[in-house]
């Protein structure tokens, strides 16, 4: 599994490389060309089975977090990192000396997938949901499937500005400003009737090992991600039940009569074994054919297709069973390719 590891390793380098964060390339770079199942903990990671890469289990995602959250608690790798700047050998040293230093929390940070919770993926949710809204004008249910620490489902509570164009209120807990492409949805009135969401390991931000947890995800060179995540956890996001997603969202399809009820995932799916998937669509599939045009449903993903640029943007609407390409956008919402009719 070695040359897979390094592999996986490699494609997270390019991945942040196009997301606009050197460090985090220059990392994974480093383990790619040095790491070696020499230690209990680097065996673990070079014994990993599945898919290591970003598209499945995202091993090196995984250990750059483990990392991160070191150099938040203060931990002396934080000598060399950003914003400070150290050679390749300085910066290789401090990393293998904290694997070695701390490979228990690293080996217990591991065992969780991850969870930026990026809160510019709202970008996309605030245009769908005008556009979802102008069209059915009636409040919405949310169902956020893989909701972390739920930051998203206040996305009614943030606002969209693109150019001189504003999608949401006027005093917003924060504001979006992501390179668009396309035509903006017109403005519409968002009343939200019910917001919940999921997740096998949810992350309460009052608790401050977990507020760690979910900012260890956010990459050390790219500190205007922290400040956006702080004001979303100053809108109180809810908690999200912690629960098999798949499960959860069954005991919550049956018709809402008055409510459209939107589903969502964004960059969340793929984490699901192919099983859960299968019954998740299928599930979600047989709630649309229950659907009204009193309580119709719509299902967003947001979500890795191996296409490129960045993620699919695809939206399902019962009742009717449409199928509408929104588009495309950048996994952590810097741009959107807007196509929606």
């Amino acid at each position: 599994m070695t040359d897979t590891l390094h592999q996986a390793f490699r494609a997270q380098a390019e991945a942040c490389a196009l997301l606009g964060s050197p460090f985090m390339a220059r990392l994974c770079t480093l383990l790619a060309e040095r790491l070696q199942p020499d230690s209990p903990l680097t065996r673990r990671l070079f014994d990993w089975q599945g898919d290591l890469t970003p598209r499945g289990h995202s091993v090196p995602l995984r250990l750059a977090g483990a990392l991160h959250a070191l150099v938040l608690k203060g931990d002396p790798l934080a000598a060399v990192y950003p914003p400070q700047d150290v050679d390749d050998d300085t910066l290789w040293h401090a990393v293998t000396d904290a694997m070695t230093r701390e490979a228990g929390f690293i080996d217990r940070f591991l065992d969780s997938a991850p969870q930026t919770n990026e809160v510019r993926r709202s970008a996309v949710l605030i245009a769908a949901g005008h556009w979802l809204a102008e069209r059915f004008t009636l409040p919405f249910a949310f169902s956020e499937l893989g909701a972390s620490a739920g930051l998203n489902l206040n996305w009614d509570r943030f606002a969209l500005q693109v150019g001189e164009t504003r999608l949401g209120p006027q005093h917003a807990a924060l504001t979006l400003t992501p390179e668009w492409k396309g035509a903006l949805p017109f403005a519409a009135d968002i009343t939200v009737a019910d917001r919940a969401g999921v997740d096998l390991n949810p992350i309460d931000v009052t608790d401050p090992d977990q507020r760690l947890r979910l900012l260890a995800y956010l990459w050390a060179d790219q500190p205007h991600r922290i400040d956006l995540t702080e004001a979303a956890i100053a809108a109180r996001p809810p908690l999200p039940a912690k629960a098999d997603a798949i499960d959860w969202l069954e005991s919550r399809l049956a018709p809402k009569p008055g409510q459209i009820h939107l589903i969502w995932s964004t960059v969340a799916w793929q984490y699901f074994p192919p099983e859960a998937q299968a019954r998740g669509t299928a599930l979600i599939e047989a709630a649309g054919q229950r659907a009204t045009p009193d309580a119709p449903l719509a299902w967003l993903s947001y979500e890795t297709d191996g296409g490129h640029p960045g993620a699919a943007l695809t939206l399902r609407l019962w009742p009717g069973n449409e199928t509408i390409d929104l588009g495309r956008a950048d996994f952590h919402g810097r741009w959107i390719d807007w196509r929606a009719p």
